[in-house]
């Protein structure tokens, strides 16, 4: 039997609950069961939410303003990690504090705005305080607390219970279980409202352009090497005509994009289709149409594409440039491997499995 098959199934098993956990199997067993207690109390909160918090989703949705979140101690700092989620999903948020509130920040809250206030009680002096204020100077006030009974939820327009949960803390005291349920209703009812509102991982990729998941979100637009940079030619020359016509100064692409008489791309010929005529010694082919030895119709990328799709499509078929077009077929830039290998540093994204061109 393993060590993790013989963990006690209770944080009271031992005979003095409150001295410390002596060896190694006992402060591993308290710890897993810390965590469960808070993902089990999540669980049965996801189960007892209804009507009220898609209510909450919908108002937040159509929010003209911004969602103005509020909460003391523990709740305050929930509400603040909740800003950051509405906020980066499509919803303007702002973070009140209830006690500097009532010392004039009153006036950050608008008609058009809709608030948050968030207390497991629902008895926070300092929230309650102000929550009549809230709700008759906003468009509506939505408290997420514990019960439907309390002044908190008397006060507010919409409440979302998210049921009373025995902490995970040994003692019972610390906020753990509670403001664990907190976080998780508050990212479902943000997340709900995202998809109300139609937001797309385009939309996402706006407000997180920085680190590994901006460019992750990054276009192929921003990515690609711009016209200027890339190797252009006419379809109807000779490879080697090609070949002198889309020299480029510098770091070059390893393709050339072959376009027709109204600079649609039709074909792409690469470094490793000259590499097979040289290597068969056909000099012979050099001075045939570059259209016979071209690639027709490749595969592209189209302006405003994902860059971890067009990485995708390119490690799926074994290729190392993706032209990239805009609406009318016509070459914009050029997404080269070389510029991009190791970009987004993770090796695990299906994105960019390595391949061989």
């Amino acid at each position: 039997m393993s060590a993790a098959e013989k963990l006690p199934n209770s944080l009271g098993s031992n005979e003095n609950s409150s001295a410390p956990p002596a060896t190694l199997i006992e402060r591993l067993r308290v710890l897993r069961e810390i965590v469960s207690i808070e993902g089990n109390a999540i669980l049965r909160a996801a189960q007892t939410l209804g009507v009220e918090a898609v209510r909450a989703a919908e108002m937040t949705a159509n929010c003209e303003g911004c969602v103005v979140v509020t909460g003391v101690g523990k709740a305050g700092l929930v509400g603040k990690k909740l800003v950051a989620t509405l906020a980066s999903t499509g919803t303007p948020a702002h973070f009140l504090h209830p006690a500097e509130a009532v010392h004039g920040d009153l006036g950050r809250v608008r008609s058009s705005d809709v608030v948050w206030a968030i207390s497991n009680s629902g008895r926070s002096e300092e929230v309650v305080r102000i929550a009549a204020h809230l709700r008759e100077h906003s468009a509506g006030l939505i408290a997420i607390t514990a019960s439907n009974d309390n002044p908190l939820s008397a006060a507010a327009n919409c409440t979302v219970a998210i049921g009373k949960h025995n902490e995970a803390c040994p003692n019972g005291l610390a906020p753990t279980s509670s403001t664990a349920v907190m976080m998780a209703v508050g990212d479902g009812i943000a997340m709900l409202a995202s998809r109300l509102r139609s937001f797309t991982p385009q939309d996402f990729a706006k407000y997180h352009p920085g680190g590994a998941l901006g460019r992750k979100l990054a276009s192929v637009d921003q990515i690609m090497r711009g016209l200027d940079a890339c190797r252009i030619a006419p379809s109807d020359i000779t490879v080697r005509e090609a070949m002198v016509s889309a020299s480029k100064n510098g770091r070059r692409t390893g393709a050339v994009m072959l376009v027709n008489a109204s600079k649609q791309l039709v074909g792409i010929f690469t470094d490793s289709d000259l590499a097979r005529i040289l290597e068969t010694r056909n000099d012979v082919a050099l001075d045939e149409s570059i259209a016979n030895r071209m690639t027709a119709n490749p595969t592209t990328a189209t302006s405003g594409m994902l860059l971890q799709d067009a990485l995708a499509v390119m490690s799926r078929r074994r290729i190392s440039e993706l032209p990239v077009l805009d609406s009318q077929n016509r070459p914009i830039g050029l997404i080269d491997i070389t510029d991009i290998a190791g970009l987004l540093g993770d090796q695990d994204d299906p994105a960019i499995l390595s391949f061989q061109p």
